[in-house]
């Protein structure tokens, strides 16, 4: 399918860049605009800006698994990995004794890719066998098992969305603007409504034959996601450590637990990364319905940004130190972020043209792991512009109808690896944590 001439992409995270990339280079012809929210890139408020994601194949779906086992290798023997912005030192995967779905998910996603990665994936069928491979992790380890794939990563987000963005702006096909997008315009006098643009928040109007939304967390706001996709807040804490820690920290893999999301990225510069992937914090606002003309309104969750992560977090993260590293359970935090999902109720991304109206498309819903696909994501993204994606994954990606339902009432499975409380609300959470700090005092 040939692409229109003036293409606009909103958003400049891993979604929006990596579109740009693919597009500047399949059609070099066709002007190229990115309008991004931030005065920079990588946006500080973006979900992948950070010092490390993970980057592995180790899915309990198969094309997942073979979608990432095609960007690793980009990371490892490419431009995309080098100057640190890639280091390979394993994940370990383990379940506890009472988590059956936990277990399930590490045994279908063990087979996957086992078959891709050989022998460099190896079966941890007790404790004993996973504290073999992190001698550093006590035995408060709360594990049964698990596996350890040596051909597994992690990546330096905030490097890699700057790296693309100098790639861009070396190359010249691509236009940069700065701005919030405050709606999409659409052609009232076609028979189907056309996008033909969008308004910023400043009343300036910037035009397009296809306009891209590619704004992760934002998108609730542009469009009518309702059923499909909601922002959801996932907690991130950093520790302070010493250079010995450090050094004895930072070979080790990564450690996820599908039972309770919590995963601990080996340290860079003596900062330790807790994290946790979870069915997060929702941040409902009311908001007018996109492309309405009746004034009607409807309740999203969107992000907040620039908020610590609640005292609820917080204390998961210490129970998790104290099974996984006690000796660090009671150090401070050097910090805490809340980084915003795109979340969708399969955990599967919306790569895809919107069925009601001509010229939208959509590349969002990343669920807190599209980031390890970045190498890769702009082709396949461009591959469904072009109708030419393959069939497995376009079933997975391409729009498909859901029943409308307000942002207090979306709770989305995801894949099966999520954790925690199903119905945290921020504000609620960040209330209970001031009048906690208020108990403190007096």
């Amino acid at each position: 399918m040939a692409l229109p001439p003036k293409i606009l992409i909103v958003g400049g995270g891993v979604f929006g860049l990596s579109t740009a990339l693919s597009l500047s280079k399949r059609h070099p012809d066709s002007q190229i605009t990115l309008i991004e929210s931030a005065p920079t890139i990588p946006n500080p408020h973006g979900s992948s800006v950070d010092t490390s994601r993970i980057v592995r194949a180790d899915y309990a779906s198969s094309a997942y698994s073979k979608l990432a086992a095609s960007a690793i290798q980009k990371w490892r023997s490419t431009s995309w990995g080098a100057e640190g912005r890639y280091t390979q030192t394993g994940l370990l995967l383990v379940y506890p004794g009472n988590s059956a779905s936990a277990k399930k998910y590490a045994e279908k996603s063990y087979a996957n890719v086992r078959a891709i990665e050989g022998d460099n994936v190896v079966y941890l069928p007790t404790k004993k066998d996973v504290l073999g491979v992190v001698p550093p992790y006590g035995e408060t380890l709360d594990v049964a098992g698990g596996y350890v794939n040596w051909g597994s990563g992690w990546s330096d987000a905030g490097a890699s969305v700057k790296f693309v963005k100098e790639l861009l702006d070396k190359e010249k096909k691509v236009v940069f603007k700065h701005g919030e997008v405050k709606r999409v315009l659409f052609d009232p006098s076609s028979s189907k409504k056309r996008a033909t643009g969008v308004e910023m928040v400043d009343g300036e109007t910037v035009n397009a034959d296809l306009v891209i939304l590619a704004t992760g967390a934002w998108t609730p706001r542009l469009v009518d996601l309702r059923g499909k996709a909601l922002a959801t807040g996932q907690a991130i804490a950093y520790i302070k450590i010493s250079d010995a820690e450090q050094r004895e920290l930072e070979n080790l893999p990564t450690i996820l637990n599908f039972a309770t999301g919590i995963f601990i990225i080996p340290p860079r510069d003596n900062l330790l990364k807790i994290a946790r992937h979870a069915y997060g914090y929702r941040n409902p606002i009311t908001v007018p319905v996109p492309g309405s003309q009746s004034g009607e309104t409807m309740q999203v969750s969107l992000p907040e940004t620039g908020v610590p992560v609640p005292l609820e977090g917080e204390e998961a993260f210490r129970v998790a130190l104290r099974q996984l590293l006690p000796r660090f359970v009671d150090r401070p935090f050097a910090g805490t972020r809340i980084c915003w999902y795109t979340d969708t109720p399969d955990g599967d991304f919306i790569v895809s043209y919107h069925p009601e109206y001509e010229g939208l498309f959509l590349a969002t819903g990343g669920s807190g792991h599209a980031y390890k696909f970045f190498p890769v994501l702009g082709d396949k993204v461009v591959d469904a512009l072009e109708g030419t994606l393959e069939p497995e994954l376009r079933a997975l990606w391409e729009w498909t109808e859901a029943t409308p339902t307000s942002a207090s009432e979306d709770i989305f499975d995801g894949d099966g690896s999520r954790s925690g409380e199903r119905n945290s609300i921020l504000k609620d959470e960040l209330a209970k944590t001031k009048k906690a700090g208020r108990g403190s005092v007096l």
